[in-house]
């Protein structure tokens, strides 16, 4: 599978998303751009709070993107490399608004200063962004079914939680803390330790919940993987990569600082391919 044009959208996810844009390679040809647009889209809005100096900067600019789904509903989208090309996939797709609703709403969260609370307010986050994501993806690819859709989430919410683990150091070198507030005292994380990147057994505590957790959300979407077809399965594709990065972070010792953690790509696409291949994920 080649991608011989890439549009501005294709480009993009392929610099700053390859994981998703892999999957994107095994939907149907006449499909593959509309995942890019609507992943591209996604990239907006979720760099936010790294593209920001200040809170009230990110709220403006995701009240930006709020304003121009109103354009896009209205039949009036702005002038824009990713918004104009949006605004054709939801019209061919009918996606409904209040997805992307709650994709831009959940980002409020980004831009906070405490962390989630709770194991259940980060999984609330992850189904907001990445859930929300997920589903709007398998309707581009023409899925309609409830459970399907529902598996979706599932996959969606196991992705954020995993890239949350896979981001500890990323955050933690710019004193940013993600974790759940609730696990963090049961387990007696210290934020000094953290923030120094320093290893320990209460963050290889607290990585280990959240892991299993996105364990159990993968496990529930592959109950349903039945409602999925070979032309649809690209959406929950990125479902494997998921279960790899899991394995990886065990085999760390639930180290989420171990630089063998970030490094999953060999043999990434031939996994993807028999993911596609056998419908399985």
């Amino acid at each position: 599978m080649t991608t011989p044009s890439l549009s501005y959208c294709g480009k993009e996810l392929r610099a700053q998303d390859h994981d998703r844009f892999l999957t994107c390679l095994f939907a149907p040809s006449h499909l593959r751009d509309d995942l890019f647009t609507l992943y591209a889209f996604n990239l907006e809005v979720a760099k936010t709070a790294e593209v920001v100096s200040e809170a009230m900067l990110g709220r403006i600019r995701l009240q930006w993107w709020r304003e121009s789904l109103d354009g896009i509903y209205d039949g009036a989208p702005r002038k824009h490399a990713v918004v104009e090309p949006l605004a054709s996939v939801v019209s061919r797709h009918r996606l409904p608004r209040d997805r992307f609703d709650v994709i831009v709403d959940g980002r409020e969260l980004d831009l906070e200063e405490e962390p989630p609370s709770d194991l259940a307010a980060l999984e609330a986050y992850a189904a907001s962004t990445s859930g929300a994501l997920t589903q709007l993806a398998a309707m581009v690819l023409g899925t309609e079914d409830k459970t399907a859709l529902q598996s979706a989430n599932h996959v969606g919410i196991a992705w954020a939680m995993i890239g949350l683990l896979r981001a500890v150091p990323f955050h933690a070198a710019r004193k940013r803390n993600f974790l759940p507030a609730d696990l963090s005292d049961r387990h007696t994380l210290r934020l000094g330790d953290l923030f120094e990147l320093r290893p320990s057994d209460a963050l290889a505590a607290v990585t280990k919940d959240i892991a299993q957790r996105a364990s159990w959300h993968l496990n529930e979407a592959g109950k349903h993987g039945k409602s999925y077809r070979r032309a649809t399965v690209a959406a929950v594709l990125p479902a494997i990569i998921a279960r790899r990065h899991l394995k990886s972070l065990e085999r760390a010792g639930w180290n989420p600082l171990d630089p063998a953690v970030q490094d999953n790509s060999h043999g990434q696409a031939w996994r993807l391919f028999l993911g596609y291949l056998f419908v399985r994920f």
